[in-house]
């Protein structure tokens, strides 16, 4: 695993983000109407920009839209650098938010980024959020995108034969998931995994979960109530001992190669610190890296986390080597 020297305390610019992060108040404590209301796409601005990193001016963004069952159809974003010659490496990306909240336009940065820096076509998922749709409907929009795109991507200037899947937090369950489910059913291959802080155990109550159950950024109360949401009150509720829920649970072997990024200040560091060595047992190639003076999050907010300067850059190494 990959660290510098840990701090002993939190950053003063995290401590700022996470008072930032308590005005809106927890999730487990809003009504669906509140937390319906959250999911407001922001104005672009200046100081946005400092705090997200900018949407990369090289970049086309289109909205378009694939099927998925019952006759539904998805919204998906992609981002295509105009530099890029047909086909382009095809990256598909699962936003994060706890299920709950989040949008793909919350993530034009960061895809904007990895599509420039890495000559991708990436495509990010719109899939459906709770507690309005509770599991496993977001993973049904995203396996169900992640089995359509092979058909339509070379119309949009892409190679169905060298496609990869990233994550962040709840975005890292969902394409740990679609790694598994692609594997036991029939494709699409994958070349890759990059897994962002991601939610793959809620099975447990870790070190980490006790030690930051008060923060930064995500609570213990967040935690749950993002959990609670996801899985809804429904007599035939998913639970968490579901590998749709926690994929650490469910069979490692014969997936694709990993970056699992782990934040040294989050509940989830140590989920996914162990997935990461669980792949590793199961014979899969994985890196991990932990950015231990960052919070949860820090992925959408590196203008104010501490350390996280070359989080993308690792990952655009890491498309770059798995997807040529």
């Amino acid at each position: 695993m990959s660290q510098a020297p840990a701090a002993r305390t939190v950053p003063l610019r995290t401590r700022l983000l996470h008072r930032l992060s308590r005005v809106a108040g927890s999730v487990a404590d809003q009504s669906p109407q509140e937390l319906a209301r959250r999911r407001v796409v922001p104005r672009r601005t200046r100081l946005l920009d400092a705090i997200t990193g900018p949407v990369h001016p090289g970049v086309t963004i289109v909205d378009d839209e694939v099927p998925v069952r019952g006759g539904r159809r998805v919204r998906v974003r992609r981002y295509r650098p105009e530099a890029a010659t047909d086909p382009a490496p095809v990256l598909v990306f699962f936003h994060g938010g706890g299920w709950t909240l989040g949008q793909v336009e919350d993530y034009d940065p960061l895809c904007s980024h990895l599509s420039s820096q890495a000559c991708l076509l990436v495509i990010s998922v719109d899939y459906r959020l709770a507690p309005e749709h509770p599991a496993p409907a977001a993973v049904h929009d995203s396996i169900d995108a992640l089995r359509g795109l092979p058909a339509l991507v070379p119309g949009w200037g892409g190679d169905p034969e060298r496609l990869a899947v990233a994550g962040d937090s709840a975005g890292g369950n969902l394409a740990a998931v679609c790694t598994q489910l692609v594997r036991d059913e029939g494709g699409p291959a994958l070349a890759g995994q990059v897994l962002i802080y991601p939610s793959v155990d809620s099975t447990c109550l870790n070190r980490s979960k006790i030690e930051f159950a008060r923060g930064p950024i995500l609570t213990r109360r967040d935690t749950d109530g993002f959990f609670a949401n996801y899985l809804g009150t429904a007599p035939d509720a998913l639970t968490a001992l579901d590998p749709l829920i926690s994929p650490a649970l469910g069979q490692l072997h014969d997936l694709p190669p990993a970056l699992v990024q782990v934040a040294g200040l989050d509940p989830l560091r140590d989920e996914g610190r162990r997935y990461a060595y669980a792949l590793r047992a199961a014979g899969v190639p994985a890196d991990l890296t932990e950015y231990p003076r960052a919070p949860h999050g820090f992925a959408s907010t590196p203008g104010l986390c501490v350390g996280v300067a070359g989080h993308r850059d690792e990952i655009v190494a890491f498309l770059r080597r798995h997807l040529g």
